[in-house]
């Protein structure tokens, strides 16, 4: 536990000393990102100097108990938990207050002293510009040493003292920066260890989160974090989810809905058994794909480092070709002091990294420069059907008595259904459980239940043996005849509804459709996606043909494919990629993964299955067919803003080369419009983009 000490109190304000703050491995990042992450804070400042930690929050929302007792929960992360923010530390620091107090000293000291400090001063700019020379070839350090070189042998003390200064200014304002955009995506990058309430022996224990194990009951009330995925027993509650799926709006959580771990929640109390804990959760599972993610190099970064690279080289030959024609030392030292490198190098990553921070704002994860890059440049998107342009969730359409005269009614065959079938877990189950559920039917008494995977399931009542499954279970297996119904059965299968077959030992009883929903966003979504600059909307379907096209005629889809077989989904992918489309393709089920890996971008839907998401480029994290227009215009901007950051680079610094060549710029002219130009270029690319919804 970290212990800390309230220094000064204003409401909604903290000022507290903590002691351990300035240990060893014990940096402000992962704190600030720890108490970031409660809802209600608005800023928080760690001081390492002052070992003090100053904590914002809106007094009407977040009272200051929750504050405290969220700093008491902090624990440090261990060492394959950390993220490398770079953080600042004095060292950093001491370097530009040498340099400042070097030009105060300059006036008061004689020439042999002046020089000797200088000398001092400038010595280390030197010796790493020699080192890199050696070690790395021509790189920004050899012309920074080159320029403060030449001034101070020249004996322009002022001159060498204060081009330092600037140099280091720019570079401590750019690590500043490559900071800042790494703290976007720190909060991601951390499983939050929230402890949890598990109820043990009869009682409720606080223990960490990751003791929690797989079937324990865990209770969450109000103000508290969610420690673990999993599925709600009992209780009624309103939980924030968006610092897992980006869903700003609070959702409704009750018995037999998917509970997520890091989601809060704002009011009620619920009772949740644990599916996944400590590594398997979603938080934990999102910290693992954006490192990933960050850990590859986009085709734009590599080719911003060989850009980079080349204009170092084209700044060293003017300066030869300067110095030849003009033999003035001046210019020479200018020329070297304009470098392309920091704003093309550091800008693209900055600006790869503000996407994805901006992209899981809006419940959306890339893997990755290149997914963005490539998701930018697509051209077709391939739909998946059930699960993408429709929800997932199946729901009860028509329960139709198939011999109204034995005395049963539709409510009765529905309830001794349910009854059934909330014993198993599988989609259709669900669905029909819930159905029984929205409409206040009793439970129905019955006996032991034998199961026949993927075919169906029976039981024992009052009123004898009660089979339930697949036509093909009941008719094959079990020889009933469904035969004589074949008119009702073929009307509702031509709606494109999945049905359930009930039958008793004296012949078929009844028939429950289900049927999955189109999603009420997927039209305006489509539309928005052309405007965003796809041409070609394709839909894949298993559904019969006339169904699909009647579907995507209606959603306006550019090609329909139907009664596809899952291993022809690749194949119909490459189809489209060998006519010359850049193909992304959107699917959520086991059967997608080889088409998710072919397309030029994958994209894995929330209730995906694991190779589904395991082999997509693109997971979206809220269940909302929408994000994927979000995912797009992200990284269309996100490129398009990297590219308008390369161009003003080159062009600005273009600008400052012919200035230095011409004369026109001295070295501190130089120094001053370079690095401006250089942190201009970085705080664009840090800003990101914004989405226009």
């Amino acid at each position: 536990m970290l212990s800390y000490r309230i220094v000064h109190e204003l409401p909604g304000r903290l000022r507290l000393r903590l002691p351990r703050l300035g240990a060893p491995g014990q940096g402000p990042g992962d704190l600030e990102a720890w108490m970031e992450a409660l809802p209600g804070v608005l800023g928080v400042q760690a001081v390492r100097a002052s070992r003090s930690l100053i904590v914002e929050f809106d007094p009407l929302t977040t009272h200051r108990e929750a504050v405290l007792q969220r700093l008491g929960d902090y624990r440090e992360p261990e060492p394959d938990e950390t993220f490398d923010t770079g953080e600042e530390s004095e060292s950093e620091l001491a370097p530009l207050a040498v340099s400042v107090l070097t030009l105060a000293l300059l006036p008061l000291l004689p020439p042999p002293l002046k020089l000797g400090l200088t000398a001092l001063k400038v010595g280390p700019t030197l010796a790493r510009g020699l080192d890199t020379l050696v070690n790395a070839g021509v790189k920004v350090e050899v012309l920074d040493a080159l320029a403060i070189g030449l001034s101070a042998a020249r004996g322009e003390v002022y001159a060498a003292t204060v081009t330092g200064l600037l140099l280091e200014l720019g570079a401590y304002l750019e690590r500043r920066t490559v900071r800042q955009s790494d703290r976007l995506l720190q909060r991601l990058l951390r499983p939050d260890p929230a402890p949890a309430w598990v109820e043990r022996d009869g009682r409720l224990i606080r223990i960490p989160s990751s003791e929690v194990c797989v079937g324990d009951l865990v209770a969450v009330g109000a103000g508290e974090q969610i420690p673990i995925d999993g599925r709600v027993i009992e209780g009624l509650a309103l939980v924030d989810q968006s610092a897992i799926t980006g869903e700003h709006t609070p959702v409704r959580k009750e018995p037999f809905r998917r509970a997520l771990g890091g989601s809060v929640v704002i009011e009620g109390r619920l009772r949740i058994e644990a599916t996944e804990v400590g590594a398997d959760t979603t938080a934990a599972r999102v910290s693992r794909f954006i490192r990933e993610a960050l850990a590859k190099r986009s085709v734009s970064q590599r080719e911003a480092e060989r850009l980079a690279d080349q204009r170092v080289n084209l700044t060293l030959g003017t300066a030869a070709a300067v110095y030849a024609l003009t033999r003035d030392p001046r210019r020479v030292q200018s020329v070297f002091l304009v470098d392309y490198a920091c704003a093309l190098k550091l800008g693209t990553p900055i600006g790869i990294k503000s996407g994805m921070a901006r992209a899981a704002e809006y419940g959306v994860l890339m893997r990755g420069g290149d997914a963005i890059e490539r998701l930018a440049e697509v051209d077709t998107i391939v739909f998946d059907k059930t699960g993408t342009l429709t929800h997932s969730e199946l729901m009860v359409t028509d329960v139709e008595v198939l011999k109204p005269k034995a005395g049963c009614s539709e409510r009765d065959l529905l309830a001794l259904v349910a009854s059934i079938e909330e014993h198993a877990s599988h989609p259709i189950a669900n669905a029909v459980v819930q159905a029984a559920r929205d409409r206040d039917l009793p439970h129905v008494s019955h006996g032991e239940i034998e199961y026949l995977v993927a075919h169906g399931v029976s039981a024992q009542l009052a009123s004898g043996r009660l089979v339930i499954g697949s036509r093909h279970y009941l008719q094959s297996h079990e020889g009933f005849d469904f035969s004589p119904f074949d008119e009702r059965i073929e009307r509702l299968q031509s709606e494109g509804k999945t049905l359930l077959y009930v039958a008793n030992e004296r012949g078929p009883v009844g028939l429950i459709a289900l049927r999955d929903t189109l999603r009420a966003e997927t039209p305006a979504t489509l539309a928005r996606l052309r405007r965003l600059g796809i041409e070609r909307l394709v839909m894949i379907s298993g559904d019969r043909r006339a169904m699909a096209e009647a579907l995507g005629s209606e959603l306006g889809f550019d090609a329909i494919h139907a009664e596809v077989v899952p291993e022809d989904k690749a194949a119909l992918v490459q189809q489209l990629q060998a006519e010359g489309a850049r193909v992304a393709f959107v699917g959520d089920g086991v059967n997608d993964g080889p088409a998710l890996t072919v397309a030029d971008v994958g994209i894995a839907m929330p209730r995906g299955a694991d190779i589904a998401r395991a082999t997509a480029d693109i997971l979206l994290m809220d269940d909302r067919l929408d994000a994927v227009a979000d995912a797009r215009e992200i990284a269309a901007k996100t490129m398009g803003l990297i590219r308008t950051n390369f161009r003003a680079a080159v062009g600005l610094n273009t600008a400052i080369l012919a200035g230095a060549v011409s004369g026109r710029l001295p070295p501190l002219g130089s120094a001053v419009l370079h690095n401006g130009t250089t942190l201009g270029v970085l705080l664009n690319a840090l800003k990101g983009v914004q989405l226009e919804r």
